[in-house]
């Protein structure tokens, strides 16, 4: 390695330092119990389809503002030459996100409803999905999972579903309050096949077309 990127690389692993530094001493300073308040509140409404909306508005807002999602996006762009653009998997990831902020705020909701009513027939679905997805879409998809859940989801989104579980009468913060995560990972893993298995069927159908001419 030259002296030229190695000093550029060294750059760049003080500068993530410092940000990762500067952002958990914001989530300790106010950021999750900004999180808390807002859910909390939320909770306390009568009209609990607000506090389903700001769920899933939140969701997609704070997936868009996460660093890595970014970088996996630009990373698909640039390997598929841009076949697979970023905006279509931003919007499948945020839509995955913001569902699954959704669904965790009717399980707090719904006393009901078990983490395991949403894991067992999302996992089923993201496996049955592996089968008619293109190959490519099915690691993205995993891979997006996993970038779901970074530091603004497992901070400020986490800290939002609790402050509602705490502010809810028969919801309990322990039980209800975690599990978001899980329904985090899962739900992009889902979208994205599925915008695969979309891809899949527009490129048939294009070549069918380009045969017939």
């Amino acid at each position: 390695m030259k002296k030229k990127e190695f000093r550029k690389l060294l750059t760049g692993f003080l500068y993530s330092f410092i940000g990762l530094f500067i952002f958990l001493v914001g989530v300790n300073a106010g950021f999750m119990d900004v999180g808390t308040a807002i859910g909390h509140d939320l909770a306390l409404l009568d009209n609990k389809v607000y506090i389903l909306i700001i769920g899933f508005v939140l969701g997609v807002a704070t997936i868009l503002a996460e660093p890595a999602v970014h970088v996996l996006t630009q990373q698909i762009e640039d390997v598929t030459s841009g076949y697979v653009k970023r905006p279509a998997i931003l919007v499948s990831l945020s839509a995955g996100v913001g569902g699954a902020v959704l669904l965790s705020v009717i399980r707090i909701l719904v006393p009901s409803v078990q983490l395991w009513h949403y894991l067992l027939p999302g996992y089923l679905i993201s496996l049955g999905l592996m089968f008619f997805a293109p190959k490519l879409f099915v690691g993205i998809a995993f891979d997006a999972g996993g970038v779901a859940t970074g530091p603004m989801t497992a901070t400020f989104i986490l800290a939002f579903i609790q402050g509602a579980a705490g502010a809810f009468e028969g919801a309990d913060v322990i039980i209800d309050g975690f599990g978001m995560i899980a329904m985090v990972a899962m739900m992009p893993i889902i979208t994205l096949q599925m915008l695969g298995w979309i891809f899949s069927i527009r490129s048939k159908r294009k070549g069918d077309v380009e045969t017939d001419e």
